[in-house]
């Protein structure tokens, strides 16, 4: 029995020695010293050992007990250290080391021509006005002249949240708006940026895009200061030498209307394949305002006149860039954005 005790205590010894984990300690010393454990059932063997030596071999099993449990807090322990030191490890940092570079971000594009454009008719003493992005059809349409069967008004072109409501497919009902809270005071000077929604989705749609709107009305406004407004206008965002080309369009909300057309950015005029050989780019549309807008708005139109014109930001974007697909704008991609620092 007392070489079972010491060959017993030389195998615990090793495997407590060669424990790599606490999982493995923890199992070692239940097969040891536990109920159903190595020293457990010799222990209880001891009826088949002469009573003389019962003593004996009882006090050197109780004595290994301990001296195992002592081995055992002193392998955990280590293993713990060891433990909490890899841990240290992994968080240690130095300090010498140069610091990690922080990405600056910047501008995205369409912010940046917004911006312009609002400093341009600021410093022609326009101010910059907002408004709702979901309007009453009243705002959007039949306050802007647009009756009631008119394309526009269509499902397909518009998005209706409720009855009687829409988000608003323009800007304009800004200028309505403006007026209603102005009138009759005179003079207006107003632009509405903002964003807009229509059921379009391609290289050159989007459902959403940006719009900026432009108004003013005084007792003598003409059509010469509209064309004068809008070549300041574009020559300040292309350059000074740029020209403008007004083309006899329709709105129902100004008469007369016009598409305004500027020289072609990549031939100069001459044409070529991005303007169609026609040397010129359309780039807003803008009129007179219509004496039924200017009525209903609370102005008399016998005494006051005034202009008015749209322009979508993503499409001065992508003519002063040069880019190819609005959805680019949309797209998130940081190699597209950083290209405007």
């Amino acid at each position: 029995m007392i070489d079972k005790l010491k060959e017993l205590e030389k195998e615990a010894r090793s495997k407590i020695e060669a424990a790599s984990d606490l999982d493995q300690l923890k199992e070692i010393k239940v097969g040891v010293l536990g109920k159903k454990g190595a020293l457990t059932a010799l222990l209880r063997s001891l009826g088949n050992v002469a009573p003389e030596e019962r003593p004996i071999i009882g006090q050197k099993a109780n004595a290994l007990r301990e001296e195992l449990e002592l081995t055992i807090e002193r392998k955990e322990q280590s293993l713990r250290d060891a433990l909490k030191a890899g841990q240290w490890e992994k968080e240690r940092i130095d300090v010498t080391l140069p610091g990690r570079p922080v990405q600056i971000g910047q501008k995205h594009p369409l912010t940046m021509i917004m911006e312009e454009i609002k400093e341009i008719f600021i410093g022609l003493g326009f101010q910059v006005v907002h408004g709702p992005d979901i309007e009453s059809e009243y705002y959007n349409f039949e306050a802007l002249n647009i009756p009631a069967e008119h394309p526009a008004r269509d499902m397909q072109d518009s998005f209706y949240i409720s009855s009687g409501f829409l988000l608003r497919t323009h800007t304009s009902p800004v200028q309505i708006r403006t007026m209603e809270k102005l009138a009759p005071k005179l003079p207006v000077r107003i632009i509405a940026p903002g964003k807009v929604y229509r059921r379009d989705d391609d290289a050159t749609h989007s459902p959403m895009f940006h719009q900026v709107e432009g108004l003013a009305i005084d007792t003598d406004i003409s059509f010469a200061d509209l064309k004068g407004t809008l070549l300041l206008f574009v020559r300040e965002m292309f350059g000074h030498g740029q020209k403008i080309r007004l083309r006899p369009s329709f709105f129902p909300f100004t008469e007369p209307s016009a598409e305004v057309d500027i020289l072609c950015i990549m031939c100069c005029g001459e044409g070529c394949r991005v303007c169609s050989y026609t040397g010129w780019l359309e780039i807003l549309g803008a009129g007179m305002v219509h004496p039924r807008v200017l009525e209903g708005s609370g102005y008399n139109p016998r005494e006051v006149t005034g202009f008015a014109f749209g322009m979508g930001v993503e499409r001065i974007a992508m003519l002063k860039y040069g880019i190819g697909d609005l959805r680019l704008f949309f797209s998130n991609d940081l190699r597209f954005l950083k290209q405007f620092d």
